[in-house]
């Protein structure tokens, strides 16, 4: 029996796992990289070892640094979460060769899906349906995916919508799977923009049973990564999810798996599915199977390396789960990732149990048979970090994943919208609002879903209304001179007074100069007629239009002013009554947007741009951002070498404008 686990991984899914093991009586010891050394899962865990350094592949990507901290601290067992090497085949053959026991499934079985072309060989030799490998696309396979065969997680893929783009981004796909999975093998498919992404819960012991335990849609998605998910995926009939489940079995049995894996699958619009990849580890998005099952698949999955037999079969699901994941990133900036300190991390939960410990929802015991605690409350926060951490560019942007359960898919999208809208997120920017938006989008509550579907309704979901921004900024104002007064005014002035100004920027760059005063009929606030002061206090303003009163709740930190609201959230910048003249930014200047590294520059000093066309790439927080030229011109200085590491507002280029 295991006795002391340690957890190869970081963040929510070593908290995850540390929950499980805390109500099995399992003790627990965590890894941590140098600025993970304060992070809550090494405070949770019963012992900790430092990976010295900071990148993962000076830390989380180091096998060897593992497994001597495992034998260092006692440990009899390892469990990869997801990530890192938890899909490496040497790592997991590593594990058993130091006398461990290796919490997934075989090496063989991790080694024969680590290549996306082999596995599809090996699942086309098996009868499942695949979408087969172009070795030589013509123009009647467009559009194309671009596909790192070693690669996960968005990395290394890229669609190409001509025959003439193949090669440059060819080129870039390898660069980037060489340096994010140590193989620059790629491949082409056909590229299907409108297909689901649908996959099925796998779980198999060593005695011959194997569970597909429901499926879930993952379409939504950006950059090829996964936001939204939900189980079981919603509007299949039944013929089509009885033949997903047993294609996914039967890729189980071809490899001799066992332990909790996925198979993931495309579904194209007329319901014919493609093996897309198995993926050898737990998925993040597993607390939806659990919370319509009521399994603890981590437990499940520890019973399975004890060697303990499943049942014939799975629980059959109950109602509605919708997973969303809350990201440190700016969608309307291209989903650009964000760093800093997170000042708050607030989502109201019905019961202490739930308040981000990374723990399961489930009470049963190795398999699973108890009963299901979420249903009752309907709601779980699974999260790595927490109020007061930094986030920082080394690691995954995602913050924390917000699920609901409900009896109907309706009510989950509903009461997951209503818990996001009520959250209160200080910090870095995050895709909070656009989750909201999406949950309540009549496409989405008409399952009308798609891999597709976020970049279509991208600018409807991030577009925000310039008098919300004002009510925001009246509001901090407010709160602002309530702070400073201990109270408002009270009353009204004999003699003329000059208005209050206060300046703010918000997130996108709009700047707003509040200009208000008191007068006998109480508040003036210039160019916001109407508005009517109801209460003000340094931490919550009441306003009132045309009848209608609305609270804003109004955080401070630093220059940092954040305005929360059920209607969404403004993040603003205070800015000095007179800006400095001596601060300035020439025109056609382009700063770094984020901490990280340059990986490739594709144009050159002299060359003529164009508005939008990109300069360079950045590398932060696991994935490639481009930076673009702002206008049409000629770029005149470049300051940007592969591999110079790079902070936020460094210069990296200028573009001159072209005269009018």
């Amino acid at each position: 029996m295991i006795t002391n686990l340690l957890v190869a991984n970081r963040g929510e899914i070593a908290r995850r796992v540390f929950h499980t093991c805390r109500e099995l009586g399992i003790a627990t010891t965590a890894v941590h990289s140098d600025p993970d050394a304060g992070a809550p899962h090494v405070r949770e865990a019963d012992a900790a070892v430092r990976l010295p350094g900071a990148a993962p592949a000076d830390t989380y990507l180091r096998a060897d640094l593992i497994v001597r901290a495992a034998l260092a601290a006692g440990a009899d067992a390892v469990h990869p979460g997801y990530g890192f090497l938890s899909e490496s085949a040497e790592f997991a053959q590593a594990v058993l060769d130091a006398g461990l026991l290796w919490v997934g499934p075989p090496p063989a079985a991790i080694a024969a899906m680590g290549s996306k072309t082999a596995a599809k060989r090996l699942m086309a030799e098996a009868g499942v349906p695949v979408l087969g490998a172009l070795a030589e696309p013509t123009e009647a396979d467009l559009p194309l995916l671009v596909k790192a065969a070693a690669g996960g997680g968005g990395r290394g893929m890229r669609v190409v919508r001509s025959l003439a783009e193949l090669p440059g981004e060819l080129a870039a796909a390898r660069a980037e799977a060489a340096k994010a999975f140590g193989s620059d093998e790629v491949f082409c498919e056909r590229y299907l923009p409108t297909g689901r992404h649908v996959e099925v819960q796998l779980l198999a012991d060593t005695h011959g049973t194997v569970w597909a335990v429901g499926d879930r849609d993952c379409s939504l998605q950006r950059r090829h990564q996964k936001v939204i998910e939900e189980a079981p995926a919603p509007g299949l009939p039944d013929e089509v999810r009885a033949e997903l489940h047993a294609a996914a079995r039967d890729a189980a049995r071809a490899i001799g798996y066992t332990g909790a894996g996925t198979a993931e699958f495309l579904l194209a619009e007329d319901g014919r599915f493609f093996f897309l990849e198995m993926n050898t580890r737990l998925q993040v998005e597993h607390p939806v199977t659990e919370a319509v099952t009521g399994l603890d698949l981590v437990a499940l999955q520890l019973a399975v390396a004890e060697g303990e037999s499943l049942p014939p079969e799975p629980p059959a699901p109950a109602g509605h789960a919708i997973e969303a994941r809350l990201y440190a990133e700016d969608p309307a900036k291209d989903w650009q990732p964000a760093t800093g300190t997170l000042h708050r991390l607030e989502l109201t939960l019905p019961h202490q149990e739930f308040t981000g410990q990374g723990g399961h929802t489930g009470q049963g015991g190795h398999t699973g048979q108890g009963g299901h605690t979420g249903r009752g409350t309907g709601l779980r926060l699974d999260s790595g970090v927490e109020a007061g951490g930094e986030i920082t560019p080394h690691y995954d942007a995602m913050l924390a994943k917000v699920i609901a359960w409900a009896p109907t898919r309706a009510a989950a999208a509903r009461r997951l919208a209503d818990a996001l809208a009520r959250a209160r997120v200080h910090g870095p920017a995050t895709n909070r609002d656009l989750l909201v938006r999406a949950l309540r989008h009549p496409a989405f509550l008409a399952a009308d879903l798609h891999t597709g579907f976020l970049a279509e309704h991208t600018a409807e979901l991030t577009a925000r209304d310039t008098k919300d921004v004002e009510r925001a900024a009246l509001a901090a104002a407010l709160a602002d001179a309530a702070g400073r007064r201990g109270a408002l005014p009270s009353g009204w002035r004999n003699l003329p007074s000059q208005p209050q100004l206060k300046r703010y920027r918000a997130e996108d760059g709009t700047e707003s100069a509040v200009r208000y005063e008191f007068t006998r009929i109480g508040l003036l606030a210039e160019d916001q007629p109407g508005v009517k002061l109801v209460e003000a206090a340094p931490d919550r303003v009441v306003l009132s239009e045309d009848g209608l009163r609305r609270t804003y709740r109004v955080a401070r930190h630093g220059d940092r002013v954040y305005v929360d609201t059920p209607a969404g959230s403004t993040a603003l910048t205070a800015l000095p009554r007179f800006p400095d003249p001596t601060v300035r930014t020439d025109p056609g200047a382009l700063l770094a947007p984020m901490p990280g590294t340059v990986v490739r520059v594709v144009a050159a000093v002299g060359d003529t741009v164009t508005a939008g066309q990109s300069l360079l790439v950045l590398e932060a927080m696991k994935m490639e951002h481009r930076v673009a030229a702002p206008s049409d011109g000629t770029l005149v200085e470049l300051r940007a070498t592969p591999g110079r590491q790079v902070e936020t507002g460094t210069l990296l280029a200028v573009v001159q404008p072209i005269e009018a």
